[in-house]
C-alpha cells in the first residue's frame, strides 16, 4: 500500500496549484485522507482532511483559499490551493486511513505519502 502525491512545484504569490494523493495497493477501502504541510524549521502542521462521506476541516489558515475534495472511485484526495502566499511555503504530504480486510476482519491502518514540494516566490 502506497500514497503517491503529485502537483507540487513553483508558483508565484496570488497562484494557485493543484495536488493529488492516489493511495493503491492491497486495501478495502479508504475512510480520512487529508493533507498536512511542513515548513522548514517548523512541525508539520494539518491543512485539511475530508471524510470519506466528502465532509472537509479546514485549517484557519487557509479556509475559504483551499478546498479539499476527494475520488472515492479512484481513492485519490486533492487539494486545491488557491491566493498562495509565500507563508505557503513548505513539503505537502497527504495522508490516509486505509481499510484492510484479512482472514475475516477488518483493520485500519494510517498511511503518509512521501510529500511534494510547494514553493511560493516571485
Amino acid at each position: 500500500v502506497q500514497l503517491q502525491a503529485s502537483g507540487g512545484g513553483l508558483v508565484q504569490p496570488g497562484g494557485s496549484l493543484r495536488l493529488s494523493c492516489a493511495a493503491s495497493g492491497n486495501f478495502f477501502s479508504a475512510h480520512d485522507m487529508g493533507w498536512y504541510r511542513q515548513a522548514p524549521g517548523k512541525t508539520r502542521e494539518l491543512v485539511a482532511s475530508i471524510t470519506r462521506g466528502g465532509e472537509p476541516n479546514y485549517a484557519d489558515s487557509v479556509k475559504g483559499l483551499f478546498t479539499i475534495s476527494r475520488d472515492n472511485a479512484k481513492n485519490t484526495v486533492y487539494l486545491q490551493a488557491g491566493s498562495l502566499k509565500p507563508e505557503d511555503t513548505a513539503v505537502y504530504y497527504c495522508d490516509a486511513d486505509l481499510v484492510s480486510f484479512v482472514n475475516g476482519s477488518y483493520y485500519q491502518h494510517h498511511y503518509w505519502g512521501q510529500g511534494t514540494k510547494v514553493t511560493v516566490s516571485s
